[in-house]
Parts: C-alpha cells; sequence; structure tokens
C-alpha cells in the first residue's frame, strides 16, 4: 500500500473523535438475571424433592451468574442465596438419611 495516498485521502478528522462515554443506566433497568433465577429454582427443588441433578445444576447455575454479575450487590445476595441452597441440597443428598424404599403395590 501507498502510505501518501492513503493518508492523503482519509476523510476522518482525529481533532474531532470524542471517546466512547456508555450512557448511565439504574440498576431496574438492567435485564433480568436467568441463571441466577435458575439456579435458585433448581437449589429449592434439589432440596425439596431430594434430586441431585438439580442441585448440581443449581451450582452450575451459580458460577454462571457470578462470573456475568452486573448489580454487585444485589446479585450477590441471589447468589449466595442459590449457592447456599444447592450446597444444602447436595449435603442432604450425599450425607442425609437415605430414603426408604417404596412398596410395591
Amino acid at each position: 500500500m501507498k502510505e501518501s495516498s492513503s493518508t492523503g485521502s482519509d476523510p476522518r478528522q482525529p481533532s474531532t473523535a470524542k471517546p466512547y462515554v456508555p450512557p448511565p443506566f439504574s440498576p431496574q433497568d438492567l435485564p433480568v438475571d436467568y441463571a441466577g433465577f435458575l439456579a435458585v429454582v433448581l437449589g429449592v427443588i434439589g432440596v425439596t424433592f431430594r434430586y441431585k441433578l438439580c442441585s448440581w445444576l443449581a451450582i452450575i447455575f451459580c458460577a454462571e451468574s457470578l462470573v456475568n454479575m452486573r448489580n454487585f450487590e444485589t446479585d450477590l445476595k441471589q447468589i449466595s442465596m442459590a449457592m447456599m441452597f444447592a450446597i444444602m441440597g447436595l449435603v442432604t443428598n450425599y450425607l442425609g438419611p437415605k430414603r426408604p424404599p417404596k412398596a410395591q403395590p
């Protein structure tokens, strides 16, 4: 490439360039954190119905929500609650009393 012709015909003007400033927004305008919501729901289901898969999925969704956290205070409360439910579900599933076998009719 010819440098002299490219700089001479460049229509951009560096003196008028301005840095990008993102628009301000409130925390209520942020989109819903579906991973955090699913983590809470799956954690509660894992504890209530003693489903190991739901507890493991809740931990995975907690990690995803933690990585994509936008609002620190609100999201941290939701993630910590979901993580407590998920861990409580895993502890009751693996270390808790065994379920009695279902009676055959």
